[in-house]
């Protein structure tokens, strides 16, 4: 019964990464041209014409370990301690995608103009703070499961 508390922590991590996956990040604001919006993607950015620039495909890359790695970790249960790691990397794999994300708006401001965030950029926190709450819990089964076996 522990079992399905982590399942679904690592699981709706999962859900919110391919969620991120599909929705934009984010708007430039060119303020040049009126009404020229740079939409960003995690694979790339679409420009007014509609064309794409494939510049951004390290946040893709990023996402989609993050969520084979979550989708492991949810079938290696009956090891824990390597579904704690499974769950460690992937808030280390989430953090980076931050600081891509980061460095790779702040050095395209003077490109696209300003940028305004969307909703979906908090996504990857929130799978972080479940993947925290998962391991939290993974090791607390695991110390419980230790104290079991000493007591035999």
């Amino acid at each position: 019964m522990i079992q399905r508390k982590q399942t679904l922590y690592i699981l709706a991590a999962a859900i919110l990464t391919i969620v991120c996956l599909c929705l934009p990040l984010g708007w430039f604001n060119n303020n040049s041209e009126l009404g020229s919006q740079y939409v960003l993607y995690n694979l790339w950015v679409v420009f007014p014409d509609g064309t794409h620039n494939w510049s951004v495909w390290e946040l893709f890359v990023i996402q989609v370990v993050s969520c084979a790695v979550a989708i492991v970790s949810i079938f290696s249960y009956h090891n824990r301690i390597v579904q704690s790691g499974y769950c460690l990397f992937n808030i280390l794999l989430l953090l980076g995608w931050y600081v891509v994300f980061v460095m790779w708006v702040l050095s395209s401001k003077d490109t696209f103009g300003t940028f305004k965030p969307s909703v979906t950029t908090v996504f990857p926190l929130i799978s972080i703070i479940l993947n925290f709450m998962a391991r939290k819990a993974i090791l607390a089964d695991e110390a419980l499961v230790r104290a079991a076996d000493r007591i035999r």
